[in-house]
């Protein structure tokens, strides 16, 4: 690597800080990173930002590198060709390698009155527009959370602990990852707080209007405020630049995250889709991926050969409040088992969680290269995915993906 390489990340979450913490680690490497926002939001803490507990923004001199440039813009293009981001302000940055490393954010939520009477929750934007909208509603107001995955149950659980009339709407099972035990645990959690859980049959959203939220069996539930957070979606900036994705809109890449469409280009965190089998969608993937994404461009201006994707999953981790939490333990390859650790035992180790995200980028800023977990084995799991999927394509069918589409950036 004798000439300088210019690497710019697109995106500053914790997918884009981690690579390009990581790509500095050799000194020819000129990385930019390019963000709407001059400060690093930890979208882990977005529900305690709506609760006035937290602003959930870090400064980047915290988590990023000083040897890495950041731009304050969004990207409007891709020129793959010409290896070049066409930017909203009007400017362009050229590159030699691109990470794509976009996020996530609200979906579309296709129910009538939902785009105008619903406030979504995925961004800091959108967080503080809702916790807004709650300063100026009184306490004693019917709040109606729709989305039973870990960021509904945490803006619920966060605002009925301040003594709001909170609805929580499932749409079906209530924390749909959990092992039975610990939706038990959940569930008391929410009774203790007073949380209407309706899940369930019969418990999906067919409209919302301006004071109240309808639901499939014909039930209405009074609503002054009504919270989306149910499921997520990736920005389109890869799609309307012309390069391949899944039907979610994430960028297609190999198992080496790189772009099954060039060469030059590598994604990571919630907008990758490493051979149509994407990772859930969460900050437990986003730094590993990110780790891996530096790692496959480094390789690739080494002229070596990327190593493949091996990842590991330790379970989900919840917040009920300040005062409680839930870690689910899982499987490697993400299925939920029946331990637990939960109460307020559960809510320390959750906050441990979130310090420790922040820990690792800024672990990786101060000594790039330090950053170890994206090697540890996921075992054989995956593989055997990609096997299946290959044996399924070639008899016709094609394999859906691990996706469950619920809320997590745990």
């Amino acid at each position: 690597m004798a000439e300088n390489v210019e690497v710019v990340v697109v995106g500053g979450g914790y997918a884009g800080v981690m690579a390009a913490n990581r790509l500095t680690r050799h000194g020819n490497v000129q990385v930019t990173v390019v963000n709407p926002r001059a400060g690093f939001v930890e979208r882990i803490r977005l529900h305690q930002l709506v609760a006035g507990t937290d602003d959930a923004v870090v400064e980047y001199r915290e988590v990023l590198t000083e040897g890495v440039r950041l731009v304050v813009d969004s990207v409007e293009r891709i020129d793959a060709a010409g290896r070049r981001l066409e930017l909203a302000s009007g400017g362009s940055v050229s590159y030699d390698y691109l990470v794509y490393a976009v996020g996530s954010g609200s979906a579309e939520p296709g129910v009538p009155g939902a785009d105008e009477f619903a406030r979504p929750v995925a961004t800091l934007e959108e967080a503080e527009r809702l916790r807004n909208e709650l300063h100026d509603t009184p306490v004693s107001a019917p709040v109606t959370v729709v989305g039973a995955g870990p960021l509904g149950i945490e803006v619920a659980t966060e605002l009925a602990e301040e003594g709001r009339a909170v609805t929580l709407v499932c749409g079906g099972a209530l924390g749909p990852y959990l092992h039975a035990r610990g939706r038990r645990s959940v569930a008391k959690r929410m009774a203790a707080l007073g949380v209407s859980v309706l899940d369930g049959p019969g418990s999906t959203v067919t409209a919302v209007t301006r004071d109240a939220v309808r639901l499939e069996d014909g039930r209405e539930v009074p609503s002054a405020v009504t919270v989306w957070a149910a499921g997520f979606g990736v920005p389109d900036l890869a799609a309307r630049s012309g390069l391949s994705t899944d039907a979610l809109g994430r960028l297609l890449t190999d198992e080496t995250l790189t772009c099954v469409d060039d060469v030059r280009i590598v994604a990571a965190g919630d907008s990758a889709a490493p051979s149509d089998l994407p990772l859930r969608m969460s900050c437990q993937a986003a730094i590993p991926l990110g780790a891996r994404a530096a790692d496959t461009v480094l390789s690739r201006v080494a002229g070596e050969e990327p190593a493949t994707l091996n990842h590991v999953f330790a379970g989900q981790c919840v917040s009920l409040g300040r005062k409680a939490g839930i870690f689910q333990f899982a499987r490697r390859h993400d299925v939920a088992v029946w331990f637990h650790i939960g109460g307020r035992l559960g809510a320390r180790v959750k906050e441990f969680v979130c310090k420790g995200t922040v820990g690792h980028l800024a672990g990786e800023a101060a000594k790039p290269g330090s950053y170890r977990l994206h090697n540890v084995s996921g075992g054989p799991r995956r593989g055997e995915q990609l096997a299946a999927r290959s044996t399924e394509a070639t008899a016709g069918h094609v394999a859906a993906g691990p996706y469950r589409g619920e809320n997590d950036h745990e």
